[in-house]
């Protein structure tokens, strides 16, 4: 059986290896074996090839933090999916491999009818967005919520989860054609991330109120935020992508306006046991056409070098297991 192994933290495209496996053992009580289809490289598979992640398994290592597959056996006393039923594995169950045996407990069967690559992204940017929209202060239909990164996975997620819930969004992008994108993704309010970028966000929104601040970057463009926020509104970061690791130099607006900071990580056990329901949610979204992330390209397993490499670049990339490219 064919997967991807990590045998040394650093660079991806020096520690990473294709390589044959034994075959997964038969599914025991509770378990079931799936084919995977779809793989995502994801931000936080760089990071942790980076070794700079939470997760730090030793090694040598398979890898993969989310997948869509098919499942072809089961194991004793599972009654919430069958043989045949598409469903996305847990966190960190090494996905960059063909088959798997993995817990039934928190499968979700998925529709048969929905767009196949757009399902093997469900498991950690909508459960991301969700979370962040529902864990860190109360918002009241009409509330505003502000955001950078807006354009990426969580982003798109974030702008669907909120408006089917009844809330708006100020979408902040890195570059002016990312505008008429995230407003067709149904952003309410979308400006370029830059210095004067939030002068204009409280005239936009009137007499709204921004209770929640969501940020993906780090560093100068958190400032942004915190100055988007209305006084006693929560500042959440769930990502670095800038590799900034600081937080706003100025710590006066904070003060002034009574703005609280939060830090999240989805696999937190009180987080872990919400994600099938989320993912109820989140499927009738993706199902409606309410949530699509283009992807960029798709790459067989076999040039995950390649893959990689793109993904560094920029762009949603998928590989391709057993799915048709």
């Amino acid at each position: 059986m064919k997967a991807i192994q990590i045998n040394a933290y650093g660079d991806p495209l020096e520690g990473l290896e294709l390589v044959d496996v034994a075959e997964p053992h038969p599914p025991g009580p509770g378990e079931v074996l799936i084919g995977v289809e779809f793989a995502p490289v994801n931000h936080n598979d760089l990071l942790l090839f980076g070794g700079n992640f939470p997760v730090h398994p030793p090694l040598p290592s398979l890898v993969g933090n989310e997948a869509v597959g098919i499942v072809l056996s089961v194991g004793t006393g599972v009654e919430n999916v069958q043989i045949g039923d598409r469903v996305t594995p847990p966190l960190y169950s090494f996905t960059w491999r063909e088959r798997m045996v993995i817990p039934a407990a928190d499968l979700v069967a998925l529709p048969t009818d929905v767009d196949i690559q757009q399902l093997a992204m469900l498991r950690i940017n909508p459960p991301t967005a969700a979370l962040l929209l529902s864990e860190f202060t109360e918002l009241k239909p009409g509330d505003w919520v502000v955001q950078n990164c807006a354009n990426s996975g969580v982003g798109r997620a974030v702008i669907a989860i909120a408006k089917g819930r009844g809330f708006r969004t100020v979408n902040f992008v890195r570059r002016q054609e990312q505008v008429a994108e995230v407003e067709a993704a149904g952003g309410d309010i979308v400006l370029v991330d830059e210095n004067n970028a939030t002068e204009g966000v409280q005239a936009l929104v009137g007499d709204g109120v921004v209770r929640l601040a969501l940020d993906g970057i780090s560093g100068v463009a958190t400032a942004r935020l915190v100055s988007a926020l209305s006084s006693g509104g929560s500042l959440v970061n769930y990502a670095q992508m800038s590799g900034d690791m600081s937080a706003p130099g100025d710590y006066r607006p904070l003060m002034r306006k009574s703005i609280t900071l939060h830090n999240f990580y989805q696999n937190k056990p009180a987080f872990r046991v919400k994600v099938p329901e989320i993912l109820r949610e989140v499927i009738g979204l993706v199902s409606a056409g309410k949530l699509k992330v283009p992807v960029s390209a798709v790459y067989p397993l076999a040039s995950f070098k390649e893959a990689i490499i793109h993904t560094q670049k920029g762009g949603k990339v998928l590989l391709a297991i057993n799915g048709a490219q």
